[in-house]
């Protein structure tokens, strides 16, 4: 269980540093400053939370319950709507400037995960005894 976390969080922390770099190499010479700015937060939120995927995984190696399971999955799914819709908004952007696509709306989904994720990991540490079910 506690392996699959860990290698989700290393793979996406591998996407982060490619992302980072395709960004301060290609992206500069091409995008606006408004996109530029969007794409670094989407990228340093997906790294943030590469970092509490891992540590939560890691967790769960010797604390095995529900709470921290969830904070995992919550980390991931805050990852795939937060920084990814940002990307997303970023490419139509790039494409349209004058657009206001919706899928900004799904940020926030991703916030929420993300605080879920943060929550979670403090209730399954304070819950560190039950088991994983």
């Amino acid at each position: 269980m506690h392996s699959f976390y860990i290698k989700v969080a290393a793979y996406m922390g591998a996407l982060s540093v490619a992302i980072g770099a395709f960004a301060a190499h290609q992206l500069k010479a091409v995008a606006t400053a408004e996109v530029l700015q969007i794409f670094e937060t989407a990228v340093r939120y997906q790294f943030y939370h590469v970092f509490a995927l891992l540590a939560t995984g890691i967790l769960l190696q010797t604390y095995q319950n529900k709470q921290l399971k969830w904070a995992a999955n919550s980390f991931i799914a805050g990852i795939v709507l937060f920084s990814g819709s940002l990307y997303v908004l970023c490419v139509i952007k790039h494409f349209n400037p004058m657009e206001k696509p919706w899928i900004g709306a799904v940020t926030p989904l991703g916030g929420v995960c993300f605080i879920a994720g943060w929550l979670l990991l403090a209730i399954g540490l304070a819950n560190k005894s039950k088991p994983l079910s």
